[in-house]
């Protein structure tokens, strides 16, 4: 399986090429910034899978990332982004331009082999999230402020199924496609990666009732699990 690391920090890119070796076998490819990787996809790359820095000269990670999701044969390609940048603001503005998932530097293993994981398959397993501790470093939060972020976006998972199908019976599937993104925007936010792409996976679908309760099922738990981790609530 064909890994692409684009990263214009050699040990930074180093680093992240070990960790996905030490996670199984790959055939990791590396580019030394958006250009690079950008001309070895034009010329006919097709990884699996791209881990990509935020902020790099000639070609930033977020305009690679534009590049990737306006090419019709590469828009499906899974696009993680790198950074040390870990506000909310850059989260989200890497959410909508459409990315996959994001991790903060200094990286951790848990999270690039969540990401891996993706597409190895887990069926029966529950989905992986950061650990509370860093979701509450990287938001800058306590333990209390995240546990009521936690209950109010099961409260927004609850009305979620009635809310699509409603959108859906008014025949607005945009409307509902929006509503779902609010959602991965949320997994995305409180580190709850594994419900982020399990979210992601009913992009452009037809959200059939039965796969969207199932799915939302799942993300529910892992927003329970996620609550009954935090510490000092």
């Amino acid at each position: 399986m064909k890994v692409l690391v684009v990263d214009d920090d050699v040990v930074s890119r180093m680093m992240l090429m070990h960790l996905i070796d030490s996670s199984g076998s790959f055939d990791i490819t590396e580019a030394e910034d958006g250009a690079d990787a950008w001309r070895q996809l034009s010329a006919g790359l097709r990884p699996a899978i791209c881990f990509c820095d935020l902020r790099m000269p000639r070609l930033s990670g977020m305009e690679l990332l534009q590049h990737v999701r306006a090419d019709p044969a590469l828009a499906d390609l899974p696009f993680v982004l790198v950074s040390s940048a870990g506000d909310r603001a850059t989260v989200q503005q890497a959410t909508q331009a459409g990315a996959s998932g994001y991790i903060v530097k200094p990286f951790e293993a848990d999270h690039v082999r969540t990401h891996l994981a993706r597409l190895l398959g887990g069926a029966g397993q529950p989905l992986a999230a950061e650990s509370p501790a860093a979701t509450q470093a990287r938001l800058g939060i306590d333990a209390r402020r995240l546990q009521a972020y936690l209950a109010g976006f099961e409260q927004q998972l609850a009305s979620a199924p009635a809310d699509i199908a409603a959108l859906l019976e008014r025949g607005d599937p945009q409307g509902a496609q929006a509503r779902l993104e609010r959602l991965v925007t949320g997994c995305a936010t409180l580190g709850l990666h594994g419900a982020e792409g399990a979210l992601r996976g009913l992009r452009g679908t037809a959200l059939a009732p039965a796969r969207l309760q199932a799915v939302l099922a799942d993300v529910v738990q892992a927003v329970q699990r996620q609550a009954a981790l935090v510490v000092g609530a």
